[in-house]
């Protein structure tokens, strides 16, 4: 049967014409997207579906979905697709993560510019018949210096171009390492130092708990004078610019954006190659039921040495050992480097985990041994940062379930949950008893408890399951518990 796409956004006529070459039928309703009941309503006649941001594709949507395979969002952002509810039904959601870099980033510039110099009041004054050319008086960045939040895809391309304007840039990002600043021609600085040191600041940080309020009422009370607006942040003020949603706003971008969807969805339909997909990795449709189980251990054991991970990761060794080195460790790969890098970049996914690790000059040593080893198949994290070595090892059984089977070197059997703690104390009598009156006066039931060491008195862990969240105040009760030596809560494992 001929695949069947329906593009239900504004969409580059060039991507209807890919479609339609490579041999996939395409019904082109550009503004379908803003008649949610219409959509619903046929979304079941189709493999795949095209959108950019007025689409909203929710939970309601996807239930009419019967044959959808893929939805392909012409950009970045996927916060209108409902990704689990999608994950749940089998669809593979790809976006195009590069596409819109350059123009966003010249947007940033454009800003900047536009600022220091107050063109669009300056616009007005003219526009309204005025002459003031004394009123508007701006000032040069040449030789000023630029604050740059965020050094990865976007923020690098924005230092490129402030450094060709004569400016200089600092730039704070846990995962730069000092190899990749000097290559970038940037000063990698701690946050409150470029908070006092920029003349002007750019932020291209995705929205986590970390960087929530990343520029607050402290930072900004930090700032030189003139930095930022003081009241009235936002509307009306004269040291802000604003403009809708444009960082994107290109025909460049917005025609790369629409070839690359429509080229990725069509290899999927037509041939079952994945690429860009934000809830599962590149991998060919003949290896997904063998290989899908490691990519989940990789990706867990990837999200375990992140959150144990607080300072800037310099390596990352990944080895696999037995019969999943036989398997695609590319894919087992990127689903380790996205799982590491999730906590501080919630937006990355399994297919452009390896190039944001590159971006952050982050490097990913891999090896491979086929021959026998304790288990079938072993896969070995180690993280490698500034101060620090991190390891930790997995593997699956037979029931197809990932397990925790080392952590720096101390055998432990147990599986992954949603929310565990994780603790190194010394082997002595009373751990136990103290660590589970804690929280048992906290009301925290324990789901599973598994313990570890490597010789008796000495070192020893602890990785226990637990029912819902461990509020902070009981993490810092068990941290200070006799003989425990750092507490970790774990999520989403």
């Amino acid at each position: 049967m001929t695949p069947r796409v329906l593009i239900s956004d504004a969409l580059s006529s060039a991507a209807v014409q890919i479609f339609r070459d490579r041999g996939v039928e395409v019904d082109f309703q550009p503004n379908l997207g803003k008649d949610k009941d219409r959509l619903a309503e046929i979304i079941g006649g189709f493999d795949g579906l095209a959108v950019r941001s007025a689409t909203k594709v929710t939970t309601k949507i996807l239930e009419k979905a019967a044959r959808l395979k893929v939805i392909g969002r012409a950009g970045i952002g996927v916060d209108n697709v409902d990704i689990p509810a999608a994950t749940a039904k089998g669809i593979i959601v790809m976006n195009t993560p590069f596409g819109n870099s350059i123009t966003t980033a010249e947007h940033a510039i454009t800003l900047m510019l536009a600022l220091s110099r107050q063109i669009p009041q300056a616009d007005s004054s003219t526009q309204a018949g005025k002459w003031e050319k004394n009123r508007f008086m701006g000032v040069e960045i040449t030789d000023k210096t630029l604050g740059v939040i965020g050094c990865g895809n976007i923020g690098s391309i924005v230092a490129d171009r402030a450094i060709g304007l004569k400016m200089k840039v600092i730039a704070y990002d846990p995962f730069l390492s000092p190899d990749r600043a000097v290559e970038l021609g940037v000063e990698k600085v701690e946050l409150a130092d470029l908070i006092k040191r920029a003349d002007f600041i750019t932020l291209h940080t995705p929205l986590t708990d970390k960087t929530k309020n990343i520029l607050g009422a402290d930072a900004i009370a930090g700032t030189k004078r003139g930095v930022p607006a003081v009241a009235n942040p936002l509307f009306g003020h004269p040291n802000v610019v604003c403009t809708p949603h444009l960082g994107a706003a290109t025909t460049e971008a917005q025609e790369n954006v629409a070839l690359q969807i429509a080229e990725q969805m069509s290899d999927y339909l037509l041939r079952g190659a994945i690429s860009n997909a934000v809830n599962f990795p590149s991998i060919t449709a003949d290896e997904a039921p063998r290989v899908r189980p490691f990519v989940t251990l990789a990706e867990k054991l990837g999200s375990f040495a992140g959150q144990l991970t607080e300072t800037g990761i310099k390596k990352v060794q990944l080895s696999y050992d037995g019969e999943v080195a036989r398997m695609n460790t590319r894919a087992l790969t990127s689903a380790a480097i996205a799982g590491l890098l999730r906590p501080n970049l919630q937006d990355i996914n399994i297919v452009s985990a390896l190039d944001v690790a590159k971006e952050r000059g982050i490097a990913v040593q891999v090896t491979t041994r086929e021959g026998e080893c304790d288990y079938e198949s072993l896969i070995t994290v180690t993280v490698v940062t500034e101060k620090h070595s991190r390891e930790v090892s997995g593997t699956v059984f037979a029931d197809g379930r990932p397990r925790i089977v080392n952590i720096r070197g101390i055998r432990v059997d147990a599986e992954f949950g949603q929310s565990m703690l994780y603790i190194t104390n010394q082997d002595k009598p009373g751990f136990i008893g103290r660590f589970s009156s804690t929280l048992d006066d906290a009301g925290i039931n324990i789901a599973t408890f598994h313990l570890g060491r490597d010789v008796p008195s000495a070192n020893a862990i602890a990785l226990i399951e637990v029912d819902g969240e461990v509020p902070a105040e009981v993490l810092r009760k068990v941290q200070a518990l006799p003989q425990v030596q750092q507490a970790t809560h774990f999520r989403d494992l």
